[in-house]
């Protein structure tokens, strides 16, 4: 494993689980970099704590919470200034399995551009999931796939590695999605540019602990703008 990887974990309330993920993330020899958007529960000062002890851990205090895709941008901003030749991201609840981390640093490492921890091929799938939000879930990633034109198979997986150099390239300070369609907004703008894009079989799993932060409108935002996307890239317009 490459000392030269930094895993970016977002967080809003994950006192819960975070020491843990530190823990799990710090096992495989990786750095972590939290941002955390201000956490009540105090979160932020927990990591706080551990990144005193530990020198590859370190936080990014931000004042609000901005959404998903504001909180990646600016820690991938702090992430590609320091070494770092791989960052990944991924979830603070285990919904994504740290020991999946390998896997994905390998599919860069050996040539990849991206590579994504996906639900929807060969080998993947999700756990303890009701049966409307499976269909959900797939039903949103077919019609990005449809509607952007890419063969991506999990373009909402939140589960992710880049290659630094491919990173800088994609423009991530102007994304327009803050929810989870940053990762559809990402996804196919690295499928746009060529990049080599690699989808890694992993298991979802549902958190056990604290409280998720999907809601409708992150939903709403996401098929509304892949949707725009989607009728201009049919008309011919560049996004």
């Amino acid at each position: 494993m490459p000392s030269d990887v930094v895993v970016v974990v977002p967080t809003y309330n994950e006192a819960e689980n975070i020491e843990l993920i530190a823990k799990a993330v710090r096992s495989h020899d990786l750095g972590l970099l939290v941002v955390d958007d201000g956490s009540p529960d105090g979160t932020g000062e927990i990591v706080d704590r551990l990144a005193a002890a530990d020198e590859r851990i370190s936080v990014l205090h931000r004042s609000t919470k901005q959404g998903l895709g504001p909180a990646y941008a600016a820690a991938f901003a702090v992430a590609l200034q320091s070494e770092a030749e791989v960052i990944c991201e991924m979830d603070a609840d285990f919904s994504h399995d740290p020991n999946d981390l390998p896997r994905l640093v390998e599919a860069i490492t050996s040539g990849g551009d991206l590579a994504i921890g996906s639900r929807y091929v060969a080998g993947g799938g999700v756990d303890n999931w009701p049966w409307h939000r499976r269909w959900l879930s797939r039903g949103g990633n077919i019609y990005a796939r449809t509607m952007l034109g890419t063969k991506i198979g999990d373009m909402t997986a939140g589960f992710r590695a880049f290659r630094a150099d491919a990173l800088r390239k994609l423009d991530f300070a102007d994304c327009e999605a803050s929810g989870y369609g940053f990762q559809v907004e990402m996804a196919w703008n690295a499928s746009e540019a060529g990049m080599d894009v690699r989808e890694v079989p992993i298991t979802f799993r549902d958190r056990t602990r604290g409280t998720s932060k999907m809601g409708a409108g992150i939903a709403i935002e996401a098929m509304l703008l892949v949707t725009r996307w989607g009728i201009g890239r049919m008309l011919g317009r560049k996004k």
